[in-house]
């Protein structure tokens, strides 16, 4: 049934897409058909066309906002899981993971076709689907708030779209109508000024979070998006162009930042959402391995995947694709102390692997596999005493690593295991957490820098007392790690926090972006510890096939050691944007290169 109705969606965002841009068609009145004349009158039929919009945009590639799994083939890279791929947080080296490798180490060039760019300049005919919708909603015989309703998701979608544009193209064209082929000044107009087009995302999410219901009544089922979703959507955007602004020198940065802290708030004090607690030993990953989050505390908006209706194999294709995390990922994570390795006397080295997991925050063991928690998940799909772990990438047999820190956090055996595209495997696209993280650093950076202990208490700590970690003070010594970056102690440790608690999630390589912190990018990915001793432990036969580099005179996994992406570059005056492909500038040379490309 829901097959069906998802097809008889697309045929009506189709059919009225089709005659919207065909004149001659309008002036007939067919009978027996769908018509624009005809069709917008009731609230199902506004419901229904924004199905449609719901619909196209799961299409990840082509439209990057509510981020979940492609399904079928596309499960092992158009993805949120994937996105990491493109930061220092994780170390793919499968053929298949090119393009994260690519733009990561800053080899990417300039894509002869907008199709061949992952995540980047398309998505058009979504933003026109939106656009026709705006131009009929009002012909619906409905009360103003129940079109209004409407109205907000589609401004949320176009807004969430422009945002993502911006954050990677700069200036863009700003489209709020539906375009004919006689509007040449628009197709073969330039790029409006980011500024300008970020006013109108601004003006977008504010009328989607005052005009979007609390509750659709569906339960969370999923279904649509709600009020507490817009206003995490906006606090996402708002934290992001507010940091891009503050760090690369523009003007509006307290205004956005002052919006991020109210809208994460509001959705803290007022909405009906809170922090999952799984089990012990697994409170933080227990959420990220359910196959079914309705009605989930946490989960504010997912994406359902169902038997013989809409699949994936994300699974199975990200614990082969994945790679692992990285050496500098795992460093990242605090001893039980609320110290970092750099300070803490707690911390036992790295000289026997077991010993990384030793009086660290438990994230980390819910996070990367601990040799003795194989049995727990079935890694590897084998009893325990066959194969031990870690693996590396071309020891034969279980389920081998690029960096030896094998990804646990999301991993759930029967899906991991199932045959092809037969996976249910849901995707968690805003969750609470994130609330409370972006209200921590938009308070922070909104105040030099420092952030009372009361803020503190109810966003960061709530985070930490979820896995009886140590709480973050408002005044903590700094990390030599992160003392040349020039922000306060506290904004580190919220900047830490944010990587740790969503990793994977697909938010690492912009929050380098956006902090103006591409150079960290130029540093070598690597992997565990790989000394003689090591070596001998976890590879006797010598089968591993990652090359080995040298971190202050001891030997480590390098991950693209020996491939075209071993010495990674990051040009400061080119890479923090994305180039527009030479399709779109064959069509509109108006559109000009963005610079360095």
């Amino acid at each position: 049934m829901k097959n069906y109705i998802i097809k008889i969606c697309m045929v009506v965002v189709a059919t009225l897409l089709s005659f919207s841009c065909n004149d001659e068609f309008l002036d007939r009145q067919p009978l027996d058909e769908i018509s624009n004349e005809s069709y917008w009158k009731t609230e199902n039929h506004l419901a229904v066309y924004n199905n449609s919009l719901y619909d196209m945009a799961r299409n990840d590639d082509n439209v990057p906002i509510f981020m979940g799994h492609d399904d079928g083939f596309d499960s092992q890279k158009y993805g949120i899981w994937y996105l990491d791929g493109y930061s220092d947080n994780t170390g793919p080296r499968h053929s298949r993971s090119n393009n994260f490798q690519r733009m990561r180490a800053g080899n990417e060039t300039v894509p002869p076709t907008a199709g061949g760019q992952w995540f980047g300049y398309k998505g058009w005919n979504f933003l026109r689907g939106i656009n026709v919708g705006m131009d009929n909603y009002d012909k619906a015989e409905v009360t103003e708030e129940v079109r209004n309703k409407y109205i907000g998701e589609a401004r949320l979608m176009r807004g969430w779209f422009y945002a993502d544009k911006a954050s990677k193209f700069g200036n863009v064209q700003w489209v709020d109508t539906e375009l004919n082929i006689d509007d040449e000044d628009i197709l073969y107009g330039a790029r409006d000024d980011r500024d300008f087009v970020m006013g109108k995302v601004l003006e977008d999410i504010n009328f989607a979070v005052a005009n979007i219901p609390d509750d659709w009544g569906d339960g969370n089922a999923p279904g649509r998006i709600n009020r507490w979703g817009a206003l995490l959507v906006k606090a996402r955007i708002c934290l992001f162009e507010g940091t891009w602004q503050k760090y690369h020198g523009g003007s509006g940065a307290d205004m956005w930042l002052t919006e991020a802290a109210n809208a994460a708030k509001e959705l803290m004090d007022s909405g009906p959402y809170s922090l999952y607690q799984g089990a012990p030993g697994g409170e933080y990953n227990e959420l990220h391995r359910l196959t079914d989050v309705t009605g989930n505390p946490e989960v504010i908006y997912w994406r359902r995947y169902e038997p013989g209706i809409f699949t994936n194999h994300v699974q199975s294709y990200h614990r082969s694709y994945v790679g692992g995390a990285t050496k500098d990922m795992v460093e990242d994570y605090l001893c039980t102390d609320g110290q970092p390795i750099t300070l803490s006397g707690l911390y036992q080295g790295d000289a026997v692997f077991e010993n990384i997991f030793e009086n660290r925050d438990p994230r980390l063991r819910q996070t990367i596999l601990h040799p003795e928690d194989q049995p727990i998940y079935n890694y590897g799909n084998h009893a325990f005493d066959v194969r031990p772990y870690p693996r590396i990438q071309g020891m034969s047999g279980g389920q081998s690593s690029t960096t030896g820190y094998h990804i646990i956090k999301v991993f759930e055996h029967d899906a991991a295991y199932r045959s092809y595209n037969a996976s249910w495997t849901p995707a968690i696209t805003l969750r609470f957490a994130e609330a409370l993280l972006i209200y921590a650093e938009a308070t922070a950076e909104l105040n030099g820098g420092s952030i009372s202990q009361a803020d503190l208490d109810i966003s960061i700590n709530l985070l930490r007392d979820r896995v009886g970690m140590e709480h973050l003070v408002a005044d903590p010594p700094m990390d030599p790690k992160y003392a040349s970056l020039g922000i306060s102690a506290v904004l580190v440790e919220i900047r830490r926090e944010r990587r740790v608690e969503l990793f994977m999630e697909g938010f690492r390589y912009d929050d380098l972006r956006r902090w103006k912190l591409g150079k960290k990018l130029e540093n070598k990915d690597y992997g565990m510890r790989w000394d003689q001793a090591n070596r001998d432990r976890v590879d006797p036969d010598g089968e591993a096939t990652i090359g080995v580099g040298m971190v202050d005179g001891v030997e480590y996994l390098e991950v693209y050691k020996g491939t075209d992406y071993e010495n990674p570059t990051f040009d400061e005056a080119k890479n923090y944007l994305w180039p527009i492909p030479t399709d779109a500038l064959s069509q509109n040379p108006n559109l000009g290169q963005n610079p360095g490309w």
